[in-house]
């Protein structure tokens, strides 16, 4: 059967990804299956993405009953679990609005155009310049691409959108110098993912958000991989002891059904006005109430909280494998985002664990990625090291 559906696979779909050779059929908690029956321990969680595992009672069970229910109307409507979700978050974040659209390129797509048409609205007409960080990711589309710090992702799509400057993380005297009189906004993932789990120094971002209130301006960031519960805390600017102006979630937002969310603070969010910015499937009544379960689910059962100790734990563990073996160079990160970096090539690995049983993943071509569900335990962690030791 895998290799009828792999064949299929490479007839009928867009090659833009470099598939491993299984199919997966079925997911419980931490635990995929492929169709050959073969079981694997997920350390990758969809890409930060199914932060409850997999097929959660309570999310399957709140999917199911709005599926029944009502699946979609226009946005030119009220429903009760778009509303119910947006109440949520501007409860739990530093934000006054949201905006629902599907994915987290979309929310960094409104993000980019919030912070110019803010600008535009107050008669700054030439102020529309947005600095990013060098090895940020944004996303996919023309803007969001434009907007991203690294060369590979723009390959091929020249030209990009004017208007996007980058700056070194964690160099401030960088930033000062690259803010201008046509700077709108500064946009940062305090916690970068594709980069290679490259985390802001919370002093770096402090000076950020006072030198972005000095010069009045925008301080966006992009918790789209960091949101939801995944460094140990509902948002990662948490950690920080400051607030962005414009935070935009995605990925973990309803545990693998596509939503994204752009959240800000009332006086910028007052920029978007009727017809100003749309999403036909942006906050569709299935989603967001799934959504919203997820969330509760969050919240009540103590995962941020599990999350943050099983973080540490996993941490040091990795930090062990660092000082037995010469290959392994740095272990970054912050809750259940985290990476270790190595003097030798990662896929190597990733193929070696894919066999084994583990899925784990390989970014910047050495540095192995673990983002697994915030449900994870000590004892699949503990073997996942283990092999880990074997390997190295």
């Amino acid at each position: 059967m895998s290799s009828d559906i792999i064949t299929m696979a490479d007839r009928f779909i867009a090659a833009t990804y470099k598939r491993f050779p299984i199919v997966l059929t079925r997911g419980e908690g931490c635990t995929l299956w492929d169709s050959e029956g073969k079981e694997y321990i997920d350390f990758v969680a969809g890409i930060a993405v199914c932060n409850l595992g997999h097929a959660h009672p309570r999310v399957v069970k709140a999917l199911s009953s709005q599926a029944a229910t009502l699946f979609h109307v226009s946005n030119l409507y009220y429903t009760v679990p778009q509303v119910e979700l947006a109440s949520w978050l501007v409860e739990n974040s530093f934000a006054d609005r949201v905006f629902f659209c599907n994915s987290g390129a979309e929310a960094n797509e409104a993000a980019i155009k919030l912070a110019r048409r803010y600008f535009q609205e107050r008669g700054e007409s030439r102020r529309y310049g947005i600095i990013a960080m060098d090895l940020s990711f944004h996303g996919r589309t023309m803007a969001t691409l434009s907007a991203t710090g690294q060369a590979k992702i723009k390959k091929g799509y020249d030209p990009v959108l004017q208007g996007f400057d980058f700056t070194p993380l964690n160099d401030i005297e960088a930033l000062r110098n690259k803010l201008g009189p046509s700077t709108c906004a500064v946009m940062i993932e305090p916690i970068q993912g594709e980069g290679g789990i490259r985390c802001a120094e919370p002093g770096y971002l402090k000076a950020v958000r006072r030198l972005c209130d000095e010069t009045g301006t925008l301080l966006i960031f992009d918790e789209i991989q960091t949101g939801i519960g995944r460094t140990g805390k509902l948002f990662a600017y948490e950690h920080f002891g400051i607030e962005p102006d414009i935070m935009t979630l995605a990925k973990a937002l309803a545990n693998g059904l596509p939503i994204g969310a752009m959240l800000a603070k009332e006086n910028i969010a007052t920029a978007f006005g009727p017809g100003s910015h749309a999403s036909t499937f942006g906050g569709t009544p299935v989603v967001t109430a799934a959504s919203l379960e997820v969330l509760k689910v969050i919240s009540e059962e103590k995962i941020i909280e599990h999350c943050r100790d099983i973080g540490v734990y996993f941490k040091e563990k990795l930090l062990w494998l660092k000082n037995r073996h010469e290959s392994v160079e740095e272990v970054r990160g912050l809750g259940l985002l985290l990476g270790m970096k190595l003097k030798v090539e990662g896929e190597p690995i990733v193929m070696k664990c894919l066999k084994r049983g583990f899925l784990i993943n390989c970014i910047q071509g050495n540095i192995l990625r673990f983002v697994p569900p915030l449900i994870i335990d000590k004892d699949k962690i503990d073997r996942l090291v283990a092999y880990l030791d074997e390997v190295l």
